[in-house]
């Protein structure tokens, strides 16, 4: 139905069935759908394993291929959690889903157990494989920059585990634009595999990567972003109205709603959140689906990633790939946002 706001009239058609999108990887030729699943906070830690399961099964049902893990997420759970229910339980071909994983947080006391040095990089590798249950990860990526390691030896580690078949691609995440083309030029000069990706923060209230030179780099290098928290958590799904916090929801979670407090309690960004809310249910969408639809009008988003704790989550998330996200509609949610 048609959108009056301002004079601007925006038409949304939204189809009765999910037809899932996929997009290269940047100028790369791997494809993953537009959302993926996620395991932060949830796979090993905030839901139990059947619940994880059932998201899998659903995520597949609905055409989903691309899952992202790291080994920090609670300290190896999430990737065991992960490899056993697609490789075991669900029992799907591999060459079917693009696993994603990453490293650089400590995962133990010992002082070389962390950051980016080639030693941890292919210990790192070499655990993550084990507990996905896989013998080769899609896409690895460098969970934050390592400030006490050499460029070279980093970019030269990752080269060395793609030609052993241990890594097919390797990317960065949360690196500013002067450390991705550092990463970028280090490759270049001395031939190595370049970094293929980029997984920042990003979402209608945490942009920051289209005006700090993150995005426009990567759109310089044909590295495809593939970013996290694209529904702040859960706060532009407009479930917190009010400051009220649902008894199922994460922010209400002992472990899940850690990093939730400040934004549940800031009645000024739930206004809004309301009025973004309002927008998407008289276009016959869910806020979740539009703040998704808002991350993907960028076609150098390659997917945006998804943390779902029920099936029925992961179905509401999918539908974002059906919205056509037009320059009316992305000038009215500036407006709300402002």
């Amino acid at each position: 139905m048609p959108i009056n706001t301002n004079g601007v009239f925006v038409y949304l058609y939204l189809k009765l069935k999910i037809n899932m999108k996929y997009r290269r990887l940047g100028s790369n030729g791997l494809k993953l759908s537009t959302i993926g699943i996620g395991s932060w906070l949830t796979y090993g830690m905030g839901i139990d394993d059947k619940t994880a399961l059932n998201c899998l099964k659903t995520a597949l049902d609905q055409g989903i291929i691309f899952f992202d893990t790291a080994d920090i997420y609670n300290k190896g759970e999430a990737e065991k959690t992960l490899g056993k229910a697609l490789f075991k339980e669900i029992d799907v071909k591999r060459e079917d889903v693009v696993l994603a994983s990453k490293c650089f947080w400590p995962m133990s006391p010992n002082p070389n157990d962390r950051g980016l040095s080639r030693k941890h990089i292919v210990e790192s590798v070499h655990k993550s494989l084990k507990r996905l249950k896989t013998d080769y990860i899609d896409l690895y990526q460098c969970h934050r920059h390592d400030t006490e390691t050499p460029m070279e030896e980093i970019c030269r580690a990752f080269n060395d585990l793609i030609h052993q078949g241990k890594l097919l691609y390797w990317g960065v995440s949360e690196w500013t634009a002067e450390n991705i083309e550092e990463a970028v030029l280090t490759c270049e000069k001395y031939n190595l595999y370049k970094p293929v990706s980029n997984q920042p923060q990003y979402n209608i209230i945490r942009a920051q990567i289209e005006t700090n030179g993150v995005m426009a780099m990567c759109e310089k290098y044909g590295m495809g972003e593939v970013v996290w928290s694209p529904i702040a958590q859960g706060l532009l799904s407009g479930k917190y109205s009010g400051g009220k916090v649902p008894k199922d929801s994460r922010a209400a979670h002992s472990k899940m709603g850690a990093f939730m407090q400040d934004v549940v309690s800031d009645t000024g960004l739930l206004t809004k959140v309301d009025k973004f809310k309002q927008l998407a249910e008289s276009m016959n969408a869910t806020a979740s689906q539009l703040a998704l639809a808002w991350c993907l009008r960028k076609q150098n988003i390659s997917s945006a990633i998804t943390s779902a704790s029920k099936p029925e989550q992961v179905i509401e998330n999918s539908g974002a790939s059906e919205i056509d996200f037009t320059p009316e509609l992305e000038l009215i949610v500036k407006e709300i946002f402002a």
